[in-house]
């Protein structure tokens, strides 16, 4: 018996779709988070940033757009108002509310990280061009809603 655990020394030739795939998102989670990183940001705070790309938002709103709880919008954008990338400040006919919107600094963050070639890089490096054509029809695939 492996002393690791189950299915730790299988290969992933061997494992099932669903394992790879989700190895797969994990990786290209890592090295989006280490690309993102450059600017202070991550998978999670960079969201926040695109809702508020169109717009100044509450928090409530921009919790609805993210799924998200008020209290995780909360938690982000401490971290992203102290890189400059966005404000807070009350709503002007209720007290109790905060509007938060994006800074100059935050539009010119976004605007340099949206680099297609090399986001596309993170993800599809190692794959020829034909590859990657089919990588992204199956993705696609993956993600239409089951039939019926």
């Amino acid at each position: 018996m492996d002393p690791r655990g189950p299915g730790v020394a299988t290969p992933p030739p061997a494992w099932p779709t669903g394992r790879l795939l989700s190895a797969a998102a994990r990786r290209v989670e890592r090295s989006w988070d280490d690309y993102l990183q450059r600017w202070s940001l991550s998978h999670a705070t960079l969201p926040l940033l695109a809702v508020l790309a169109g717009g100044p938002r509450s928090q409530r709103e921009i919790a609805a757009a993210l799924g998200v709880s008020e209290q995780a919008v909360s938690r982000m954008a401490v971290g992203l108002e102290r890189a400059g990338y966005l404000e807070r400040r009350r709503h002007g006919s209720d007290r109790r509310r905060q509007v938060v919107a994006i800074t100059d600094h935050g539009r010119t963050t976004l605007a340099a990280l949206d680099d297609p070639g090399a986001v596309e890089a993170l993800a599809t490096a190692a794959l020829t061009a034909a590859e990657v054509a089919e990588l992204r029809r199956l993705l696609l695939l993956v993600l239409e809603p089951p039939a019926g």
